[in-house]
């Protein structure tokens, strides 16, 4: 069934930085913008314990307390916040055209009308999938190390993956920490020459090749590693105290493969310093759309910016109307 007769002016799939800073401007602009939280109210920063890079925390702040702090802000302004997860969409390819959005609360689907629709259903950092690695997300173990590696000044951690990614995450904590070991599961590093001869310039930054990480060990928190050679199977610990995961993210589009524009990873492909996507009244903004910076403050600007985008694009399409 359909969720009101007439389409909402605005409506934002995904919270988080993005999701939520949309909904502020969104509402702020009478657009009276409804909001589908996605399995994970508040995104990834959920998940982190402590954020310290984020304005207007000077103290810092706990990451799942930020996101109530922002969905406050947004529902203060009067946006309707609501947990359901988008299943699919059938998208209008018409300026002016109305959207169709699925959703589901986990007991049954309506399909929800939109003018506007905000996507900002983030990525997903991609895992091991070792139960003691889950298990310590947030104690020692992260996928972020410009957000979390502040909190391990002169400690000794772990860097895995092999790629650019790996490699800057490593070189970025070794100016932090005592020493930074990356676990490079095959014989040679997949990171561009540039990066691998930054890596080996780096006098506390040692490579392990065809090692991989066999165990997180700790109770509360990381208090060391097991690692394995996959090629003598032999076995070691590390006393390290941090463990950033470092093999890529995975965008959170796989609804609107075949209908928006994305590259060969899933970002979802946005113009030129706009938000827009291929199809007129629909927007990207956060994680979902960015695979460069990655950043909270970086995902609440593209926030900003798909609002502003959307609110243009109203007035444009009642412009035509009007003419």
């Amino acid at each position: 069934m359909s969720d009101t007769n007439t389409a909402l002016d605005c409506l934002i799939i995904g919270s988080g930085p993005a999701g939520y800073t949309a909904a502020i401007y969104a509402a702020r602009a009478d657009m009276n913008p409804v909001m589908y939280t996605g399995m994970e109210p508040g995104g990834q920063l959920t998940t982190t314990t402590e954020v310290d890079n984020f304005p207007g925390y000077p103290n810092g702040t706990d990451g799942t307390a930020m996101m109530e702090d922002l969905k406050n802000q947004a529902t203060r302004f009067g946006t309707d916040v609501r947990f359901g997860i988008a299943t699919k969409v059938d998208l209008s390819k018409e300026i002016g055209g109305i959207h169709k959005v699925y959703v589901s609360d986990g007991a049954e689907e309506q399909e929800v009308l939109a003018k506007t629709v905000i996507i900002s259903t983030g990525a997903s950092a991609k895992y091991l999938g070792l139960e003691s690695e889950q298990r310590l997300i947030g104690g020692g173990v992260s996928a972020c190390a410009t957000c979390d590696g502040f909190f391990y000044k002169g400690q000794d951690v772990i860097v895995v993956g092999g790629g650019d990614t790996a490699a800057e995450e490593a070189t970025y904590l070794a100016k932090l920490c005592r020493k930074v070991t990356m676990l490079v599961r095959k014989d040679e590093m997949r990171a561009s020459k540039a990066m691998q001869h930054r890596v080996n310039g780096t006098k506390n930054l040692e490579v392990l090749y065809n090692t991989e990480l066999d165990e997180v060990l700790g109770g509360m928190v990381v208090e060391g590693v097991r690692i394995v050679n996959n090629q003598t199977q032999e076995k070691r610990e590390l006393e390290v105290t941090g463990v950033f995961i470092a093999i890529g993210h995975k965008p959170n589009t796989d609804m609107f493969k075949g209908v928006l524009d994305m590259d060969e990873t899933g970002y979802l492909i946005t113009g030129a310093k706009s938000t827009k996507t291929n199809i007129p009244g629909v927007f990207a903004a956060g994680d979902v759309q960015d695979k460069e910076y990655r950043q909270a403050i970086t995902a609440a600007g593209t926030g900003c910016m798909a609002a502003l985008d959307a609110e243009r694009y109203l007035a444009s399409v009642e412009d035509m109307i009007e003419a």
